[in-house]
């Protein structure tokens, strides 16, 4: 009898496996878990939504959102969203993954094939994203072993919890087992939406973000996977075009046409004041669903419709999943902090509105007063000497004055000098500009499911196309 496609893949990963689970679930070497079959009502939904269990699949995640979603491709060819899966814990910042050890969970369009399917995870269950990819090397990316993987914990991964992994595997393996020679994966900051792109526009990814874009729209538009090339260090979409070798490939009149209305609707939120912003994180985060949940009070209070109809769009429920194990968090502190949002200038420069002066007249002197009180604030920025024969700096009209950070080129220096090295991942210089920061001691970071110990080395940027998308079936 032929051996299915998985399976003997799977065979190959276990005997390439460093550091296997050795537990009780062990079925010859093997884990059981991996044998798992998708849940019932998830069968289910499959067969409400004209599914089968082997039908292809595709995989998209987004690191703002902290959710992950599985597509399944129909007998007419084209995809359907499945089902949307909470991230339990992501690290790093915004942006694509760089170098060896930057915590970064990379961003980009990859694939994924049985080979790199680990049935015999150390965090349960996982599978290997392909980082570095062909554009990742053209810019010089180093690192490997990124997963999405069980537990929550993360160093460059996409953390799932046991149960969700499970049923992401399951789902992926019986793809496996119906002919699917390989799936892809598309990482996404976050969802490419007009709004999201007219808000991180000064962002310094904002143009490798309105690559991925391309992708986006190429999918969302047709619901078909778009073949994926490399030309140089840019992605380049299409169809057999792509596939063929051309980097300037045909694009598709209705792709076409919702590029063009995306920037349409990014002009016009520009033009109506829309403010350019960047989040920054102190390690990654996590979907709010494994948050601790605010006890249900004793009314219906809380049951208007208002809030009816949000719990009606969520793809999940908060309920189903603060029940999930979630293992060894990492960086719980960092959770806790929560990610920082400021406006920023044309040139990426945080912009900051100073405190308004304690003799400031009318009602600004009240709000300041108010907001002291509630919550004292420290103003990381420098107001320039008022010149001769203008007031004091917030007495001219009685609004405070926007102030850019002082030698904020740098970028990174700049945002450090707000947030306390942020940026880069480091913790906070204890001094008396911080004095409000936590005196408590950080927890050491958990131990990490899959090491990023290994460099690839650099490649030059080329001309050449490489293909890098998922092979047809």
């Amino acid at each position: 009898m032929a051996v299915r496609p998985f399976v003997a893949a799977a065979a190959v990963a276990l005997a390439m496996t460093l550091g296997a689970c050795q537990d009780s679930a062990m079925l010859g070497g093997a884990s059981s878990r991996s044998l798992t079959p998708i849940p019932p009502e998830t069968v289910a939904l499959m067969q409400t939504k004209g599914m089968s269990q082997s039908d292809p699949i595709l995989i998209r995640a987004f690191k703002k959102e902290a959710e992950m979603e599985v597509w399944k491709r129909g007998s007419n060819g084209q995809y359907a969203l499945l089902k949307t899966f909470p991230i339990c814990r992501w690290s790093g910042q915004l942006g694509p993954k760089l170098k060896q050890g930057d915590r970064q969970a990379p961003e980009g369009f990859y694939t994924i094939t049985p080979g790199q399917m680990n049935p015999n995870s150390s965090y349960y269950l996982s599978f290997d994203v392909g980082y570095p990819n062909a554009i990742d090397r053209a810019k010089g990316g180093t690192g490997n072993y990124i997963m999405v993987h069980g537990t929550c914990s993360s160093s460059g991964c996409f953390a799932m919890t046991d149960a969700s992994m499970a049923e992401i595997y399951a789902i992926a393996r019986e793809a496996f087992n119906g002919g699917q020679r390989a799936f892809q994966f598309q990482s996404y900051p976050f969802r490419m939406t007009a709004a999201n792109i007219a808000k991180f526009r000064n962002d310094p990814n904002a143009p490798f973000w309105k690559n991925l874009k391309e992708g986006s729209d190429y999918f969302e538009t047709l619901k078909e996977e778009p073949r994926v090339a490399a030309c140089g260090t840019k992605y380049v979409f299409g169809g057999a075009d792509v596939a063929a070798g051309n980097c300037t490939p045909r694009v598709d009149p209705l792709v076409a046409e919702k590029r063009d209305r995306d920037s349409h609707e990014v002009a016009e939120l520009i033009a109506k004041g829309t403010p350019a912003t960047r989040v920054v994180y102190d390690d990654g985060g996590q979907n709010p669903v494994f948050r601790p949940q605010k006890p249900e009070g004793p009314t219906f209070a809380s049951l208007i419709e208002n809030e009816k109809d949000k719990e009606k769009e969520l793809a999940y429920a908060a309920k189903d999943y603060v029940r999930h194990n979630l293992g060894e968090v990492s960086r719980p502190e960092s959770l806790a902090l929560g990610p920082n949002e400021f406006e920023v200038d044309a040139k990426g420069k945080p912009i900051l509105v100073a405190a308004a002066p304690t003799d400031a007249p009318g009602p600004t002197k009240t709000a300041a007063a108010r907001k002291e009180r509630e919550k004292p604030t420290t103003v990381v920025a420098m107001q320039e000497t008022a010149k001769a024969g203008e007031g004091k700096v917030g007495k001219t009209d009685g609004k405070p004055q926007r102030v850019t950070v002082a030698d904020a080129d740098g970028d990174v220096s700049a945002f450090s000098k707000v947030l306390g090295n942020k940026v880069s991942g480091k913790k906070p210089v204890k001094d008396e500009k911080f004095a409000e920061a936590s005196s408590a001691k950080p927890k050491p970071a958990a131990k990490e499911a899959v090491k990023d110990t290994t460099s690839s080395a650099a490649v030059k940027p080329h001309a050449a196309v490489t293909t890098t998308g998922s092979v047809r079936n």
